[in-house]
């Protein structure tokens, strides 16, 4: 169970958090290379992170942290590393010093994940509601809120962020979600509701793919014609180039012969 639990939060930490953090990062590492040696720490810590080495990108991280102990991007990438290493314990503690320096929604997001992890529901939902405080157009957010709020009992709030989450973006993997709450909750008229939503939506999909294949078909039909056309005109109007050619040599007068 609890290994099922730890594959839904990574899968929606790699959907929905990543993204937002390497948005960021860009920003942060800007800030941070005030020095070559910080710079350099930057590059050593992400390599190091690529190539799965945790050792080596934390002495680089805790290094940076010793040139500027200020660095909340140093502090957010330090509580990565930790989670996934499953010292959660220090994981969290780098999340709140960075959410110390710089408020942000993904150092929140992130403490959040962790406090699902270790079953702190309660706190996992409240960090959740900040980041959407500061956040709000994250559908990952709202998710994640709402798997807190499910095991916390509260199914109406938890539907709540759901359909949130699907007005920022229709997702059939949401509605299901939903789906599967109304069904526990022995709810059979609203669940039947919801799956008719799911119907409805994935025929709007295959509506709008067939009619995204039927344009693209198109476009080609017309871009080979168009070509085909352009080729015909082409060989016309050398033709006629060389017609208007010969005609122009018959009219000029012919040379008089000098005596």
């Amino acid at each position: 169970m609890l290994a099922a639990v730890l594959i839904l939060i990574l899968a929606f930490y790699t959907v929905f958090f990543a993204p937002n953090w390497n948005e960021r990062n860009e920003e942060d590492l800007n800030e941070t290379r005030k020095t070559p040696q910080i710079k350099k720490l930057w590059g050593l810590a992400q390599s190091a992170m690529r190539e799965r080495k945790p050792m080596k990108a934390e002495k680089a991280l805790l290094t940076i942290l010793k040139f500027d102990e200020k660095n909340a991007a140093a502090y957010n990438r330090l509580g990565i590393l930790y989670a996934k290493e499953k010292h959660f314990k220090e994981a969290v503690e780098c999340f709140e010093i960075a959410q110390s320096l710089d408020n942000n929604a993904s150092s929140l997001h992130n403490v959040g994940l962790i406090y699902f992890e270790t079953g702190k529901y309660e706190k996992a939902a409240m960090a959740f509601s900040q980041a959407i405080e500061i956040e709000g157009d994250q559908p990952g957010r709202y998710i994640a809120y709402a798997k807190a709020l499910e095991k916390l009992g509260n199914r109406s709030k938890a539907i709540e962020a759901l359909e949130t989450a699907y007005s920022l973006n229709p997702s059939t993997v949401v509605l299901r979600h939903i789906l599967e709450i109304y069904e526990n909750a022995g709810d059979t008229e609203s669940a039947e509701h919801v799956r008719e939503r799911i119907e409805q939506l994935q025929l709007e999909k295959a509506e709008a793919e067939a009619k995204s294949a039927k344009t693209q078909k198109r476009t080609r039909r017309i871009v080979k014609a168009g070509t085909k056309v352009t080729a015909e005109e082409t060989k016309k109007a050398a033709k006629r180039k060389i017609i208007i050619k010969k005609s122009a040599a018959k009219e000029l007068p012919k040379k008089r012969k000098i005596i």
